[in-house]
């Protein structure tokens, strides 16, 4: 029998933990590069920026999936049975760089679980925050914010067009790059290369662009405009889901020193927002 988060108390995973130890090796860091045209960093280099998603991933066997392809609900996050999940944002302080070759902890601890009521119906709203360190140093500190929600049709658009900015790149997120990301993630989510279930059973137009891909490739484009900058702070949030293979663009402009505005969207409208703070 299901349970439905409106009739479960959440209190008891408050301030639940879970730990995970990998080694960012080589081998995976050539499949990332690969995935997003870079050059290979070496050992002893700087991870790039937003990479450690593809690293501390539980290799879980199908058996203990949801039929989503998520890891089944109700383990180290809360059971929200009849939801379909998000990664819907987040905020991440860099305090310095993990570096490729080595081993590195990622501790997770649940903070915040609210349920709130909008036009789409009921939605739950999970923060998990995330502590990244190496040699017992601690590098990145991340809120990841994860939201449940009830069927309904996806927001087709956001009503805010896509401005024009101090740099701009396109993106054309083929079907190949989004297998390519959820393997080097280990994602199971159908919805990014399952093309029946994404339109049959979650009612999207397509195969959905990844979330954590998108804010990876716009503050990549920051970085190439602005090779100088040094980050600090990274707040991103998710507007509207991308559908492949229609092209978007990752672009952003300089607010003030140290400061600069981020954006990723196509003629639809924007879908993806965020804020950078640097040195």
């Amino acid at each position: 029998m299901s349970v439905s988060a409106s009739s479960t108390d959440f209190t008891a995973w408050i301030g639940r933990t879970e730990e995970a130890q990998d080694h960012l090796s080589r081998n995976l860091i050539k499949r990332i590069a690969a995935t997003f045209g870079e050059d290979i960093p070496t050992d002893g280099d700087a991870l790039p920026p937003l990479w450690a998603w593809c690293f501390f991933q539980e290799p879980l066997a199908e058996s203990l999936l949801g039929t989503d392809g998520h890891p089944a609900r109700g383990g180290f996050l809360p059971p929200a049975d009849n939801r379909n999940r998000m990664w819907a944002g987040g905020r991440i302080e860099f305090f310095e760089p993990l570096r490729v070759g080595a081993d590195a902890h990622r501790l997770s601890t649940i903070t915040h679980i609210e349920e709130k009521h909008g036009r789409t119906g009921a939605l739950l709203f999970v923060t998990v925050r995330h502590d990244y360190s190496q040699d017992g140093r601690l590098a990145i500190r991340e809120e990841q914010d994860i939201v449940y929600r009830e069927p309904n049709p996806p927001k087709q658009s956001s009503g805010e067009a896509v401005p024009g900015g101090d740099w701009s790149e396109t993106v054309v997120p083929t079907s190949t790059l989004l297998f390519r990301y959820s393997a080097v993630t280990f994602n199971g989510h159908r919805i990014h290369y399952d093309y029946p279930y994404v339109t049959g059973t979650e009612g999207y137009s397509g195969l959905v662009v990844h979330g954590p891909m998108i804010a990876t490739l716009s503050l990549r484009a920051f970085c190439r405009a602005n090779p100088e900058a040094r980050l600090r702070r990274f707040a991103y949030r998710g507007v509207r889901p991308l559908i492949a293979p229609q092209p978007f663009s990752v672009g952003g402009r300089l607010l003030e020193p140290g400061k600069a505005q981020l954006w990723a969207g196509n003629d639809a409208g924007i879908a993806q927002s965020a804020e950078v703070d640097f040195d």
